[in-house]
């Protein structure tokens, strides 16, 4: 699991594309792996090379292979990220890359989840929001904005904050630093203290 979710400050990668589908961010051809080895390399990787292909010619006018959005560890992305199949692989991709969060005004719901379970922020905000910060980074490259989950809110470039939504038991394990099977393991002392005094009622000796 990636390391604990409080307050980050970054700067943006704009991907202004509506509909942008789990095949998109994660062609089915690394769906092979059942880990995330790699998978880095292949995010985006229609987009980001000539033929797909991350051992070819870089798309130079691509968000991710400008100079200038190299260190970008927040996507701005379109309407409706995520769609299509369930595929966890996205976000695997996503974060495997360096992000940490992605901005959107939707999201598909499997990849919500998807995303969360994996150490993926998704910060959900309004049209005028998201247009807000499109605008900021066209005019500044070096805009940042501060994601803080413990208050959820989003500080934009001009200082302003703006409020978003969290599943609270994913907010519960991105601040933790954990996943759902981490949060159980956490949970053992209370239940073997449950257990010690609600003995089994079952009588196991022989009639």
């Amino acid at each position: 699991m990636s390391s604990r979710f409080d307050r980050f400050t970054g700067t943006l990668a704009p991907l202004p594309i509506q509909n942008v589908d789990t095949d998109q961010i994660i062609p089915a051809s690394y769906l092979k792996v059942t880990d995330r080895s790699g998978l880095a390399s292949g995010l985006f990787c229609r987009w980001r090379y000539r033929d797909g292909d991350p051992d070819g010619e870089p798309i130079r006018d691509f968000v991710l292979n400008r100079p200038e959005h190299q260190d970008a560890r927040i996507l701005l992305a379109g309407d409706n990220f995520g769609c299509g199949s369930s595929r966890e692989h996205a976000p695997w991709a996503l974060v495997g890359y360096g992000f940490r969060a992605v901005i959107s005004t939707s999201f598909a719901d499997i990849f919500r989840s998807n995303a969360l379970k994996n150490g993926l922020l998704v910060v959900p905000v309004t049209e005028e929001v998201s247009a807000s910060l499109f605008d900021a980074v066209a005019a500044d490259p070096a805009a940042e904005v501060t994601i803080d989950l413990e208050a959820q809110t989003l500080r934009l470039p001009d200082g302003s904050r703006t409020a978003f939504e969290v599943d609270p038991f994913a907010r519960r394990c991105l601040l933790d630093g954990t996943d759902q099977l981490g949060y159980l393991l956490q949970q053992a002392p209370a239940i073997e203290a449950f257990e010690a005094a609600h003995p089994s009622r079952l009588d196991t000796r022989s009639a």
